[in-house]
């Protein structure tokens, strides 16, 4: 069955529906592996078109599962799509729309965090960062085990300019729990405002541009689900290393609903933690009293420069961990409990050992 709407030129013969796909193939969804299926090609026609103008261009999508997506990729008249697949049961299903779509459709059996899409497209796609995005996308239907770790890792990618952004600012367009959805777009102030809010902007435009509803799914999610396109920025707001930025970034919001201060203080060690924080929003021009979720991400590009300007001057800092000193601090006490108690035990063993020989 061909997908509906009209996304290019290029139309898959008749094939059967991805419900008869999950039938032939005795498909079903792995609660481990939080896989949903999208069964109507209605929907993942809307999700394709929020990708943009696909014709002729190079689509990776992660997870492609049964191949609802797939086929309407297809459908949008794309030169490549690459699939990579982790579960090997849809293989069969997606060698089926290979089969029917000659020289568009490659499969992998892999996972996608792993795997090297940089290699896998044309040296000829590359564009210079600062250029129009490149004719490369990433799509995908993600599972919601690994859908904050892998949007992670693909910032990381952004920064670097490494990865699927070897070939320039390519766009994503996925999936995520709406709760996870909003996070990423959430504004200033918002509630949803969270270290994934700023470490998605400070590198991307973040637009959440649809919502399905949960019961589109099979088997249905306790929630409803939102699609985010990102558009990579051709200057980072906050010109540091990812590493610096996350560092920085986790520590503000771990206590999301004190002061920005509290956080903000465990990015140093204990004996110096009062003075250094107060230097760091000092010369970062930040009010204290503020709560992590109003900290905009010109806050946190001032709070990252002079973070890494203390850790320039301090070459141990960055490196400095408070859980660390919590867990040695914690062992040290235990030990010295012990020997304690060590030392009580003797001392009890010999007035013991006095009275037995009176």
């Amino acid at each position: 069955m061909a997908a509906s709407g009209r996304l290019g030129t290029f139309r898959l013969p008749p094939l059967p529906t991805i419900r008869e796909l999950i039938k032939l193939f005795r498909l079903r969804a792995l609660k481990q592996l939080s896989q949903n299926f999208l069964l109507d090609l209605r929907l993942t026609d809307k999700i394709v078109r929020q990708a943009g103008n696909l014709r002729h261009a190079h689509v990776y999508e992660v997870g492609p599962g049964p191949g609802g997506i797939t086929r309407s990729i297809l459908n949008a008249g794309v030169a490549e799509l690459l699939v990579v697949e982790k579960d090997i049961r849809f293989i069969p299903g997606l060698q089926m729309l290979s089969d029917a779509a000659p020289g568009k459709l490659r499969i992998v059996h892999g996972d996608v965090l792993t795997f090297k899409v940089e290699n896998a497209f044309p040296e000829s796609l590359r564009r210079q960062w600062e250029d129009d995005p490149p004719d490369v996308h990433i799509i995908g239907n993600l599972p919601f085990s690994v859908s904050t770790p892998l949007i992670i890792k693909w910032l990381e990618n952004m920064s670097r300019r490494d990865g699927p952004f070897t070939f320039g600012r390519t766009q994503m367009t996925l999936t995520f729990q709406k709760e996870v959805a909003e996070r990423l777009t959430a504004s200033t102030g918002s509630k949803q405002r969270s270290r994934l809010s700023v470490m998605a902007q400070y590198l991307c435009h973040v637009q959440q541009v649809l919502t399905i509803p949960g019961r589109a799914f099979v088997p249905k999610p306790e929630v409803d689900v939102g699609v985010v396109h990102f558009t990579p920025l051709t200057q980072p707001q906050i010109e540091q290393p990812f590493k610096l930025v996350e560092k920085v970034v986790l520590n503000a919001f771990q206590f999301r609903r004190k002061y920005c201060h509290r956080g903000l203080s465990m990015l140093f060690p204990k004996a110096q933690r009062l003075e250094s924080t107060g230097k760091l929003l000092e010369l970062a021009d930040v009010d204290p009293t503020l709560r992590p979720s109003k900290l905009s991400v010109s806050h946190f590009k001032s709070l990252c420069d002079v973070y890494r300007k203390m850790c320039d001057e301090d070459p141990h800092l960055f490196a400095y961990n408070f859980r660390d000193e919590l867990r040695q601090l914690a062992t040290k006490t235990l030990k010295g409990k012990n020997t304690k108690e060590r030392a009580t035990h003797l001392q009890d063993a010999s007035s013991t050992q006095v009275q037995q020989r009176v």
